[in-house]
């Protein structure tokens, strides 16, 4: 009953002390969430007014607010008495065990930072890379999304992503179309060259510059072979090869210019013997 009773006549004290530091808690909470809204908002819209790519003003924006929001949890717990010394200890404790845990998945964030650091990359690039080809549909932290052609979609790991090799085909304004066109070794060498240079002054998809390149490259086993080499827009790479291709085989066609067939010529050699018994 004694204690009770002292219980009881500290008890207004006890409000008052603790009950303070439960309110300024309570509004320090409030205010580092309101803080921690306010620098992704104003991260956000700086490096978009800026135009910085999506991929990283959203990765740059949500770490602004978990900064914020974490260094607001530890000044919370301090105001009502908890020591964040250990708390931050007991955090980065159970954050070692976890990174050792899910090494592979952070592997994926870190190279997840570095493609929205380095971008070799960006939404919209045809790319080639850890065995497979699309359109960048879509860079997270942890993956990366790829669009193929025939409109399959392929999660692939940030880290095989980053530990390979990246062809970007859409990095570059213009790209170069090779093709090689054989033709028969009795076609007229020049005349041959001019269809070909014809095609290819007359296509609209073929740039002026950097100018392109018609030579002879090969004589081959069973024809004479001359490399093609106009430069086209990277946007129009595709319809411009099939194009300058069907043409290209229309004007030979019409030049009576021959497009030989993989052959063989064999030669029949008779011995003294075989020809002896022939004329018997």
């Amino acid at each position: 009953m004694e204690n009770l009773e002292g219980l009881i006549e500290q008890a207004p004290e006890l409000i008052v002390t603790y009950g303070m530091k439960i309110i300024f808690a309570i509004v320090i909470f409030i205010i580092g969430k309101y803080c921690a809204g306010i620098a992704k908002k104003l991260s956000s819209k700086l490096m978009t007014k800026r135009k910085v790519d999506p991929t990283v003003v959203s990765f740059v924006s949500n770490m602004a607010w978990s900064l914020v929001f974490v260094f607001t949890i530890v000044a919370t717990l301090g105001q009502i008495g908890v020591q964040t010394a250990s708390l931050v200890a007991v955090i980065g404790a159970a954050g070692l065990a976890v990174g050792l845990a899910l090494q592979g998945s952070l592997s994926n964030f870190a190279s997840g930072v570095l493609m929205v650091m380095f971008r070799p990359c960006r939404v919209g690039d045809y790319v080639e890379a850890a065995g497979i080809a699309g359109t960048v549909n879509e860079i997270t932290i942890f993956s990366t999304k790829l669009l193929t052609p025939d409109n399959k979609l392929i999660v692939a790991p940030n880290s095989a992503m980053m530990d390979g090799t990246i062809v970007n085909y859409s990095a570059m304004d213009t790209r170069r179309v090779d093709f090689v066109i054989g033709v028969s070794y009795d076609a007229d060498l020049l005349e041959t060259k001019k269809v070909l240079t014809r095609v290819i002054e007359n296509n609209q998809y073929v740039l002026k510059d950097p100018a392109y390149t018609i030579a002879l490259s090969e004589l081959a086993d069973s024809s004479v072979n001359f490399v093609v080499r106009p430069w086209v827009k990277g946007s129009d790479y595709w319809p411009a090869y099939f194009e300058i291709l069907e043409q290209i085989k229309l004007a030979l066609d019409e030049a009576n210019i021959g497009i030989p067939y993989p052959q063989m010529d064999l030669h029949l050699k008779e011995t003294p013997a075989v020809a002896s018994t022939a004329a018997a």
